[in-house]
């Protein structure tokens, strides 16, 4: 492998996400963009036997990439080949049965324990500042699969204190068993959250964000002044690894020639 030394930082990102990706599990993955790009190039890369399932209920498709644009999913080219293609209420069934080990995820807002916004920006719920698309299906999602992943930018309005709604549960108010107590499955929830600058995961007895590591190019404090609480440290804060050539070249080739997901964000020289 060859360590890459010019990218976006959005590419990074993707790469990181894609190397937590474990071949012969089972991926929920919301939507399109970083989650579906992410899980695409671990499947491209090394985890051939991954099963992905398309947020609409493709199970285990061979998508034929690149995806039209807008057409993520429910759409020919993004469940060709499938196993089955079902619905969003068959992989919910699936999911509440323990068959689903990952979720990954997109979000609008998400707080120190992992609860995620995608509804609404504003206090009033039936007069929002601003209304968005809702969870679609990562409500169920982050409900029922036993690890959810999320990916977002690195800014003070995504991670706050307090979600201006509760779209999807993470650990809730993180008490101990608060998700149980609420009806969820036992053993699942939050697992990482990642941004173009850092990887965080959460305290196993408090339930709280903890910042794991940092890109290369970013520091401890420079992560921390883009959010609007301070998270835990991990006793070793580490450095993420560089994506390298064969990564990029899977990407910028196969899952987004057009750059609409990979071309945002800043470039990276290192």
């Amino acid at each position: 492998m060859t360590i890459a030394t010019s990218f976006s930082e959005i590419e990074a990102m993707l790469c990181t996400c894609a190397s937590l990706v474990e071949d012969d599990k089972v991926y929920w993955v919301g939507g399109g963009g970083y989650p579906l790009h992410s899980v695409f190039l671990a499947h491209r890369t090394h985890a051939p036997a991954v099963t992905i399932i398309t947020e609409d209920g493709g199970i285990g498709p061979q998508p034929a990439l690149p995806l039209d644009p807008m057409m993520a999913m429910v759409s020919a080219r993004s469940g060709y080949r499938a196993l089955s293609w079902t619905s969003m209420n068959s992989v919910c069934t699936h999911a509440s049965l323990g068959l689903v080990d990952y979720a990954i995820l997109q979000t609008l807002q998400v707080d120190p324990y992992g609860n995620i916004n995608s509804s609404f920006l504003g206090k009033d719920y039936f007069h929002p500042e601003r209304r968005y698309g809702g969870s679609g299906g990562a409500n169920e999602m982050a409900s029922l699969c036993w690890r959810t992943i999320l990916m977002t930018t690195q800014e003070k309005r995504k991670f706050v204190k307090r979600v201006d709604f509760i779209s999807s549960p993470g650990f809730l108010d993180g008490s101990p068993n608060a998700r149980e107590k609420a009806g969820l499955p036992e053993g699942t929830g939050p697992y990482r959250v990642l941004t173009p600058e850092a990887m965080f995961g959460y305290d196993d007895e408090t339930h709280y964000l903890k910042l794991l590591a940092t890109v290369q190019w970013v520091t401890v404090d420079e992560v921390l002044e883009k959010m609007d609480f301070e998270p835990l440290l991990a006793d070793e804060v580490g450095k993420l690894e560089l994506p390298t050539e064969e990564q990029l070249t899977v990407l910028r080739t196969l899952i987004d020639p057009r750059g609409q997901t990979i071309g945002t964000g800043k470039w990276i020289e290192t």
